[in-house]
């Protein structure tokens, strides 16, 4: 992806988040040089990924296979592994209509996917086996306490409000369906390098053309501008 592309793509995010008053923390606004500056004084927000994720998954077709995510908070693995701290996360991200988040599952967390505002959510599920392999069975899941049984490749629908709880090795898979949707994601600690699980071989992070300086840094790239 091309930076300035990067860039626009969160300038809308923030013009969205602004719509349905859905308000950041003040890491969010800081510039490269800010956090030059400041870096050293945000080490949770560096260690735990806080921040801004925008990721085509390395296929370079964001519009349709992408994401723009903000880690509004998370733990560690150590504070999970100890039952105290913060053993959870939240996430706020924004689906585009048509836009797939690709099928995925976690063999360590349990999330909630939510939506927060916007259009409608659609999820679809299959079950995995402990290889990864999608099963034929099945698949139950709680959708806002409801206990909601699918056949694979089921489709569950939320609309604005309505949220879904998925377990370890559910695949899912979601978009927005006529109008863009605000999401939230609450989940057990969030551990990107090694707890995502795609149907297809894909990247996580996007390689960056660097047409034009950041307006926001990535969650993951944080190093290359604190001193």
């Amino acid at each position: 992806m091309k930076r300035s592309e990067i860039n626009q793509i969160i300038r809308q995010a923030e013009q969205f988040l602004a719509q349905y008053h859905f308000h950041l923390p003040a890491f969010a606004q800081w510039t490269p040089h800010h956090w030059q500056s400041q870096g050293q004084n945000a080490l949770e927000v560096v260690q735990n990924a806080l921040g801004w994720d925008v990721t085509d998954f390395g296929l370079d077709d964001f519009a349709h296979k992408g994401v723009l995510l903000f880690t509004l908070r998370n733990g560690t693995l150590e504070q999970l592994a100890q039952g105290a701290g913060k053993v959870y996360c939240e996430k706020i991200l924004i689906c585009q209509p048509d836009q797939l988040v690709l099928h995925h599952f976690h063999k360590a967390k349990t999330e909630d996917i939510i939506n927060r505002a916007g259009g409608r959510l659609e999820v679809v599920l299959h079950q995995a086996n402990l290889a990864g392999e999608i099963t034929p069975e099945d698949i139950t899941v709680s959708v806002d306490g409801l206990s909601k049984t699918v056949k694979m490749g089921g489709i569950i629908v939320l609309e604005p409000g309505e949220s879904i709880t998925l377990e370890p090795y559910q695949y899912h898979q979601f978009r927005a369906l006529e109008s863009a949707v605000l999401v939230g994601e609450v989940s057990t600690v969030n551990d990107d390098a090694n707890d995502n699980f795609f149907l297809e071989p894909v990247g996580r992070f996007p390689e960056i053309e660097e047409d034009e300086l950041p307006y926001r840094l990535l969650c993951n790239e944080y190093s290359k501008f604190i001193d």
